[in-house]
């Protein structure tokens, strides 16, 4: 299951190496660039919450065997990742269940001063260097230890 979740995920994240490149020749981007930038991501948070591996709170609730309510306190209190959904309540990505990634979550808001899920969800998606270009999802899935990702996390937040 994670691993089919990782692969749908990584579709998600496309990079473009003209533009990349094209950036490091003007060191402001135009208002045509940040309007676009703008757009881009809401288009992207749009198809990440309707990706195949998010869930309702219901369906996270009945996943972890629990109440929808316990799962909004979650998200509340930072245990679990949710992010808002375009017309109500949040979503929440169905790979943070598995035990060695819900163990990490909790401390992985902490370690990036963070209580925006985007955040947390963008820190575990995005490939890392010092992960061999791996991301934190696909290094904890591979056993990496969680004390390494929240000092990676710790780092990035400063």
């Amino acid at each position: 299951m994670l691993n089919h979740a990782i692969t749908a995920i990584s579709s998600l994240y496309p990079e473009d190496a003209k533009e990349r490149a094209a950036s490091k020749a003007e060191p402001y981007a135009t208002p045509a660039q940040s309007a676009a930038v703008l757009r881009s991501g809401a288009e992207f948070r749009k198809r990440r919450i309707a990706a195949a591996d998010m869930l309702t709170t219901d369906e996270a609730a009945e996943l972890a065997g629990v109440s929808r309510v316990t799962i909004n306190a979650w998200i509340k209190h930072n245990r679990c990742i949710g992010v808002a959904n375009l017309r109500r309540g949040f979503k929440l990505p169905k790979w943070q269940f598995e035990p060695q990634i819900f163990e990490a979550i909790g401390p992985l808001f902490k370690a990036l001063g963070t209580t925006d899920g985007w955040s947390l969800l963008s820190f575990l998606e995005n490939a890392q260097e010092a992960l061999d270009r791996r991301t934190p999802l696909v290094a904890l899935s591979q056993g990496e230890s969680v004390d390494r990702i929240i000092q990676l996390a710790m780092a990035e937040s400063h």
